[in-house]
């Protein structure tokens, strides 16, 4: 007996070694070489799948030209670059290359669920040839933090329905529907910079969602020339999408909002507006189908509400 529970012992000892040895708090990322991996795509795939704890892959500055994609057995990580301006993951592909589509043009995709990325930029450097997507999302609760977005038409692509986003202090620029796809999203405090004339968001909520496209606290800004651009125009019929609390720099226009030239979407399309302020926040001349919002249904568009979909989540924020 003595022997069998000194075997077992050892047995124990060995596994849980084994398993420690496996399990990486932090992976490093260098293109200097000094970290474990030179490229973020391979730091990814080191991760060990389904994990129960949190995995932070640290990228140090640099530009890293990769397509990386997140996969769907990754959950619990977090992507934290060491400057969001020095940081970068590049790529340049665009739908019209070898009939790319838009949908496999991104730069990043993430399938998986619970990831977090914070201080750094993700772009599609693309020529303006075709839709060109920096960051294509299909996961549940993910997190951005002090991110930049660059690209032109189609930047940031929400894929799933479904999910749920959240955007804290982040840069967005592009130059047509650079906010689009069928996920909600919630957008604070970040910064949203229309490139040329052309419409910024493009929902395409379904319409059992009550939440789509929600910016708070947001300052709208554009390039100079730019001076003709709309919130946002409906993808689908019920796109869902408002802006409260935020600074709409003179480019937007006295309308608005666009029906993508189908009346039709005007009886559907949950557009609304709350307390914005700046020159293009006049609502005098708004499409009479966009909602201005009462304090008490703006009080509706808390985080806990927003995110509450099959379950409830509420995003977990830090600035470290």
């Amino acid at each position: 007996m003595f022997f069998k529970l000194v075997k077992t012992f050892i047995l124990l000892t060995v596994f849980c070694t084994t398993v420690q040895a496996q399990r990486q708090d932090t992976i490093v990322v260098a293109r200097d070489g000094s970290g474990k991996f030179r490229n973020v795509q391979e730091a990814v795939e080191s991760a060990r799948a389904f994990m129960d704890y949190t995995v932070t892959i640290y990228i140090k500055n640099g530009l890293y030209k990769e397509k990386v994609i997140i996969p769907s057995w990754l959950k619990n990580v977090e992507i934290v670059g060491e400057n969001a301006e020095k940081t970068i993951i590049t790529y340049d592909d665009h739908a019209n290359i070898n009939k790319m589509g838009t949908f496999r043009s991104y730069t990043v995709k993430v399938e998986g669920d619970n990831i977090t990325f914070r201080n750094l930029t993700i772009e599609n450097n693309a020529e303006q040839l075709g839709q060109a997507v920096a960051l294509h999302t299909e996961g549940d609760r993910l997190i951005f933090i002090n991110c930049r977005f660059l690209g032109n038409q189609d930047t940031v692509y929400t894929g799933a329905e479904g999910a749920r986003l959240y955007f804290s202090n982040c840069y967005i620029e592009g130059t047509t529907d650079f906010i689009f796809g069928p996920s909600t999203a919630l957008f604070e405090h970040c910064t949203i910079y229309s490139k040329r004339d052309s419409y910024i968001t493009a929902a395409s909520t379904p319409q059992d969602v009550k939440f789509g496209y929600v910016f708070k606290d947001c300052k709208l800004i554009a390039a100079p020339g730019v001076t003709k651009v709309y919130l946002g125009r409906p993808w689908r019929p019920y796109a869902a999408t408002v802006f409260m609390n935020c600074q709409l720099g003179k480019h937007i226009l006295s309308a608005g909002w666009q029906n993508w030239k189908k009346t039709e979407y005007e009886k559907t399309a949950r557009y609304g507006e709350y307390m914005n302020t700046g020159e293009g926040a006049s609502t005098l001349e708004r499409v009479g189908w966009c909602k201005q919002l009462k304090k008490k249904e703006a009080a509706e568009y808390s985080i806990e509400n927003i995110f509450k979909v099959n379950n409830s989540w509420y995003p977990c924020i830090s600035y470290k």
